[in-house]
């Protein structure tokens, strides 16, 4: 079993995630990237270091086949939005939702493809997690899912860092958000809103 410094469910390509990387390079690092062009990048950059691991998987809360969206690799310089390659879903409505004068996407744009879908505890009885210092979730809404089907007994976690903004649909945050905040302090943490999109949850330590 192996104590991971940090697992990202949602990493990009990693280039926002240069500073808290550094922090935990000289521990298990584990990065997880359904988007292809996003996978290929960080498999690139990280996958010659022995304490990272690269996983294209999509974490939900069933193990399955799903049909899996993301906006189109030509299609980013048209849109003219880079964040764009980071908004990939298995609902196609979540991306079109993101629509308005300055982000003109629509159908044309999108790649569908169909992708294995595991859970979270799938995930850490693959790469055999013990702990995790700090886990971050950035999935466009799929953190409900995730969050509420992790067993805090089975994995230690020390932090919990998540965009809240999708909880309830696109850019909504409501029932779902505040029965997954109760949830965490039932397990034990502390929550502080870091911005206006996310949260952060802080195991207490007992004394």
């Amino acid at each position: 079993m192996r104590d991971f410094g940090l697992v990202v469910i949602g990493a990009h390509t990693g280039q926002y995630l240069t500073e808290i990387i550094s922090e935990y390079k000289n521990k298990n690092i584990l990065l997880v990237e359904p988007v292809p062009y996003n996978y290929h990048v960080l498999e690139k950059e990280y996958s010659n270091k022995e304490n990272f691991f690269i996983c294209k998987n999509a974490i939900i809360d069933n193990t399955s086949k799903q049909n899996f969206f993301y906006v189109k690799k030509e299609s980013i310089k048209k849109l003219g939005k880079h964040w764009a390659t980071g908004i990939g879903s298995f609902d196609i409505n979540h991306i079109l939702s993101h629509k308005g004068k300055r982000f003109n996407i629509t159908d044309e744009d999108i790649e569908e493809i169909v992708i294995d879908f595991i859970t979270f505890k799938d995930l850490t009885e693959r790469y055999s997690i013990k702990s995790i210092d700090k886990l971050q979730l950035d999935v466009e809404g799929a953190e409900y899912k995730i969050l509420n089907s992790i067993d805090f007994n089975k994995v230690k976690i020390n932090q919990i860092f998540f965009e809240s903004k999708h909880f309830d649909g696109t850019f909504l945050e409501g029932k779902k958000l505040e029965e997954t905040k109760k949830m965490l302090e039932i397990n034990g943490y502390t929550l502080e809103k870091v911005d206006n999109e996310n949260i952060l949850a802080k195991k207490i330590i007992s004394d």
